[in-house]
């Protein structure tokens, strides 16, 4: 193939890739010491193919919602701004960041070094926050092929989630 031809057929796959609408579902169970697990419902909607959108979590008490992203290598910092609202520390008080790089990394290369990670920041009309970390199954898929991981409360119960 031509360099032209390269060009021209990369430049209408990101023209079919963002015009594509994908939504998917997945479960999750909320743990909290001492107490029975809980159900929890997720649903996503993209238009992007999957690399950033809407997240709904449905537990038996409360709705979250909010905005997901994954991590790529051609994602901005300021994309990643809303993640921090609404935690007094960021992020960087979860278990999280720890592995396998430090915390002390900056932005630049945290985007580096998380391609195919996704992470989100969901709230209730009331306030209540959860924050959620998933690792993708197959990244250049984005959400649509699934992955699991975990969300926090900011009461600090914990969710499983599989997608």
């Amino acid at each position: 193939m031509k360099p032209y031809q390269l060009i021209a057929a990369s430049a209408l796959a990101l023209m079919v890739l963002a015009g594509c609408t994908t939504t998917g579902m997945g479960r999750g169970e909320m743990t909290d010491k001492g107490k029975p697990t809980e159900p929890v419902l997720f649903s996503w909607k993209s238009t992007d193919g999957g690399l950033s959108g809407s997240m709904v979590a449905t537990l038996p008490d409360a709705t979250y919602t909010g905005k997901f992203f994954q991590i790529t290598r051609q994602t901005q910092r300021e994309t990643l701004a809303p993640l921090w609202n609404g935690w007094n520390a960021g992020w960087y008080d979860w278990p999280y960041w720890s592995q396998p790089y430090p915390a002390t990394y900056d932005a630049t290369q945290f985007i580096t070094y998380y391609s195919g990670k996704v992470v989100a920041n969901l709230e209730t009309n009331g306030g209540q926050r959860m924050r959620c970390r998933f690792h993708l199954a197959n990244p250049t898929s984005g959400m649509a092929d699934g992955g699991q991981g975990e969300c926090q409360l900011s009461g600090g119960r914990i969710i499983n989630a599989t997608f």
